[in-house]
This record gives structure tokens, C-alpha cells and sequence, in this order.
């Protein structure tokens, strides 16, 4: 049976794009390939042609997810510099969207390496937009470190008065570095 022009290519997006939102909302483990292809709209078997496994389909959904952030990064530098892009990953919407937040520490060197060449790219990006810093590299990471550190910390206490008042000290906070 033929399949018209693009279509691998359109299932392989469509499943990047369905593990991705699982693995954000559920977390990596508890995502099964099974579920994956069903949410996606494809068989089990559909999976292998266009990945040789759950590992190198996680480190592509990395590579995405991080494409894009800094994509949205770059677009709220562009409009607004650095303050618009503290206000805008420290808000309470952002934080309100777990579905946005990533698990890396605990996948294989391969998905690791994916992620540290994202960040260095993301680093580099924020290292422009500071290069009237005394050490623009060096404070891009702290900026980076603080709003991911704030951010996680807001998802996770209970109550949006303590969680608006943590991103507010981190924004703060990133503020004093830049």
C-alpha cells in the first residue's frame, strides 16, 4: 500500500508531538509507547521506523522542546529585552502550565548531551541580550539557573499567594543578576 508524499514525516511530528505532552504531564516512566501511538492515532507498530527507541524519541522531544523555548525566548528579547523575558517565564500562567517543564536528569547520556547543547545555545542567546555585563556567559547561566530553580519551586508549594510570592523573589532576584 502507498501513503501520500509526507506522510512519514507527518506521523513522526505527530508522535513527537503527542510523547512530548505525555511525558510533560505524566512524566518519561510513566509514559508508555503503547499510549504514545494510540493518543497519536497509530499502532504500536508504527513506532519503530521512525525511532529505534523510547530513549531516542525522548531525546527528540528534548531537542524540540528546547528549539522551541528558545525560539519564544528569542521572540520576547526581541520585543521587550531581558525584563520582558523574566516577566514572562516567571508568570503565574507559565507556572500554572506544568505541561512546559522537562525531566532530564535521570535519561541516557544521549538525551543529556541533546539537552546541554540545547542550554548552551539557550545560555548563548541570554549572553547577547546581557552583553553589557561584566561576564555575560557567567550571568546568563545564573539568570537561567534562578528562573528555573523559581519556577520549579512555584509549581511545586501549595497555595498561588506563597507560589506568586516565590516567583516574585525570583524575579527579584534574576533581576539583581542582570
Amino acid at each position: 500500500m502507498r501513503y501520500e508524499k509526507g506522510r512519514k514525516d507527518s506521523s513522526r511530528t505527530k508522535i513527537i508531538e503527542v510523547a512530548s505532552e505525555r511525558f510533560r504531564n505524566d512524566g518519561i516512566a510513566a509514559s508508555g509507547l503503547a499510549t504514545i501511538m494510540s493518543d497519536a492515532g497509530l499502532t504500536n507498530g508504527a513506532f519503530y521506523p521512525h525511532f529505534a527507541s523510547k530513549a531516542e524519541l525522548v531525546k527528540e522531544c528534548v531537542v524540540q522542546a528546547l528549539e522551541t523555548q528558545s525560539q519564544q525566548v528569542r521572540e520576547v528579547l526581541d520585543a521587550g529585552g531581558i525584563e520582558a523575558a523574566i516577566a514572562a517565564y516567571l508568570s503565574p500562567e507559565h507556572r500554572d502550565n506544568p505541561a512546559t517543564g522537562c525531566e532530564i536528569a535521570r535519561q541516557p547520556d544521549a538525551t543529556r548531551q541533546a539537552y546541554t547543547s540545547q542550554l548552551n545555545k539557550m545560555i548563548e542567546l541570554l549572553s547577547t541580550a546581557l552583553a553589557d555585563s561584566k561576564n555575560p556567559q557567567r550571568t546568563a547561566i545564573g539568570v537561567l539557573a534562578t528562573l528555573y530553580g523559581t519556577l520549579e519551586m512555584a509549581r511545586a508549594v501549595e497555595g498561588s499567594e506563597f507560589s506568586n510570592q516565590i516567583l516574585a523573589a525570583g524575579a527579584d532576584a534574576v533581576r539583581s543578576l542582570t
